[in-house]
């Protein structure tokens, strides 16, 4: 679709792995022959005739490094910081017209889909920060969604949780209930609501953290957030209900404090489950 497997690049004479070699060498004011052949992995031998031909066609100049004189420094002439340019432009322009008949929807689709294809199999990141912020309109729908889609793909949970996820959204009340949206990236990654069960009883509901973004300490965030509401909202006691074989919830609820009060025997989709309530004082 973009031409990358063309013969010329962008109509040009020169191929990919050429336009690459330029690409680099604009964004550098020079770069060292070994430095240039490790970035894009080329083959000494490769990457030794495409600097020729370039050198050839006026596009580059070589010179000895002053502190090593065995390594050598290529730049660009100003020919060749024309050529590139142009080649540049004409990127952008095709570009431009291939996503300027998708509405402004499907474009963001796109290069989100592109972003989860380098984070899946590109090199492991650094831990990426998160935000914790109240939701916003639209997120309690993919509260109910998410709860429906991991439950059932990672516990087999069925379309009952669904619904009891999707009641308990439908009867928050946020004159007296308060909620939390954590985002990674811009996109959404977990969740956790602080709801009023009595006048000195607040209850901890729906704690999800996407498994993308999970080892971050989100789910530790979220709940020491709702624990920091109830206590200002003036609860004496905070509750929640699990499963047991909720095993990574379970430890962050314990190193918050909480302790298992109660639990008992129940079924989700036909299958038994073991079902508790926790709690702890204020």
């Amino acid at each position: 679709m973009i031409g990358a497997l063309q013969a010329g690049m962008l109509d040009s004479p020169y191929s990919l792995t050429e336009v690459r070699v330029l690409f680099e060498l604009a964004h550098a004011e020079r770069m060292e022959t070994g430095e240039l052949r490790g970035l894009l992995d080329l083959d000494a031998g490769y990457l030794s005739r495409i600097l020729a031909r370039f050198e050839g066609d006026g596009l580059i100049g070589r010179e000895r490094s002053a502190s090593d004189a065995r390594k050598q420094l290529v730049r660009l002439t100003p020919e060749g910081a024309e050529i590139f340019a142009g080649l540049d432009r004409r990127s952008a322009e095709e570009i431009g017209r291939l996503l300027s008949g998708l509405p402004e929807a499907d474009q963001e689709r796109l290069v989100a889909g592109m972003a989860t294809i380098r984070a899946l199999l590109g090199p492991a990141r650094e831990r990426e920060p998160y935000v914790i912020r109240p939701p916003r309109t639209g997120d309690l729908g993919w509260v109910v969604y998410r709860h429906g889609v991991l439950y059932s793909e990672e516990y087999g949970w069925g379309t009952e949780f669904e619904q009891l996820v999707a009641r308990i959204v439908g009867e928050l009340d946020f004159s007296r209930d308060a909620g939390w949206i954590a985002e990674v990236g811009g996109e959404r990654a977990g969740c956790v609501f602080c709801v009023r069960q009595d006048d000195t009883t607040a209850k901890l509901r729906m704690l999800l953290v996407e498994p993308s973004a999970r080892g971050l300490g989100i789910g530790r965030r979220l709940v020491d957030e709702c624990l920091r509401h109830a206590r200002a909202e003036g609860y004496k006691r905070i509750t929640l209900w699990t499963r047991d074989s909720l095993v990574s919830a379970r430890r962050i609820y314990q190193a918050a404090g909480f302790e298992l009060e109660s639990e008992e025997t129940g079924t989700e989709n036909g299958v038994e489950v073991n079902e508790q309530v926790w709690s702890r004082d204020l």
